[in-house]
């Protein structure tokens, strides 16, 4: 079998976000890059599968800028990973310009018989890459998975529903699987699996050689705005009444929500 693990790279989330001069962007200088939490599930359920079923061959993906890419790569590869894949570019595209990347990326390695992902990037939060590389692959996909059973050419996957409830699919191979946290508890890399990553070659493609590039983004943005500061907190003492009428009051005809 083999199974591709989509990666992203996202800002740490201690980092300090800061906007550029003219809000069109955010800063990047000094921000610190990791994997994209949800995509850690990923990664670690593709390792759980290759380590049950021996022959199968796992492909960490990513793309972005070679150098800051390659990181999370390694990660990847320090926590079990077998080969990674890096599409270079400078580029900032959307999600329909990375899904055509990595599904023309994917394609070129000779296809594969499972990609996962995360559910989500923490960064933009957009849920639609995995959708996208499945429809641009040709293959089914399933959303926000927190079970997976492979059985031959099947997986049964289930993912959380509103009010308690769970959906149950059977998908056939290959197929796109968008990973939710409870999948599984990501381990952490290993020294020799660290030391073995920072040796491994990294397969590289140029977005442009695939045909991907800034005409491939359909949107784009255009400002930014940091979310407005919080009003000061509001302590009420006094007898237990009299603090109900006073908070009665401040919902009143302060903030005005009765």
């Amino acid at each position: 079998m083999k199974i591709f693990v989509g990666i992203k790279q996202v800002p740490d989330t201690e980092t300090k976000i800061k906007l550029l001069p003219n809000a069109a962007g955010v800063d990047l200088t000094g921000v610190k890059w990791v994997v994209n939490p949800y995509d850690e599930f990923a990664i670690e359920e593709a390792v759980k599968i290759k380590e049950k079923n021996p022959g199968t061959q796992v492909f960490a993906i990513t793309l972005g800028p070679k150098q800051r890419a390659s990181e999370v790569i390694r990660t990847a590869l320090a926590m079990g990973c077998d080969e990674g894949v890096v599409v270079n570019t400078n580029t900032e595209l959307d999600s329909l310009g990375v899904a055509k990347a990595l599904a023309a990326a994917i394609k070129a390695e000779g296809g594969c018989d499972l990609l996962l992902l995360g559910k989500l990037a923490i960064d933009d939060n957009g849920s639609s890459v995995g959708p996208m590389v499945a429809e641009l692959l040709g293959v089914p996909h399933v959303s926000v998975v927190s079970k997976l059973e492979l059985a031959g050419t099947t997986a049964k996957v289930e993912r959380d529903i509103e009010g308690g409830a769970k959906e149950v699919f059977q998908v056939p191979l290959p197929c796109v699987l968008t990973a939710n946290k409870g999948l599984n508890m990501p381990r952490y890399a290993s020294l020799p699996g660290i030391m073995k990553a920072k040796k491994k070659v990294l397969k590289e493609h140029e977005a442009e050689a695939l045909g991907v590039g800034a005409a491939s983004a359909k949107s784009k943005f255009t400002s930014f705005a940091m979310p407005d500061d919080k009003t000061a907190v509001k302590m009420i003492t006094g007898e237990a009444g009299a603090q109900a009428h006073e908070l009665a009051r401040l919902l009143r005809d302060e903030a005005k929500v009765l």
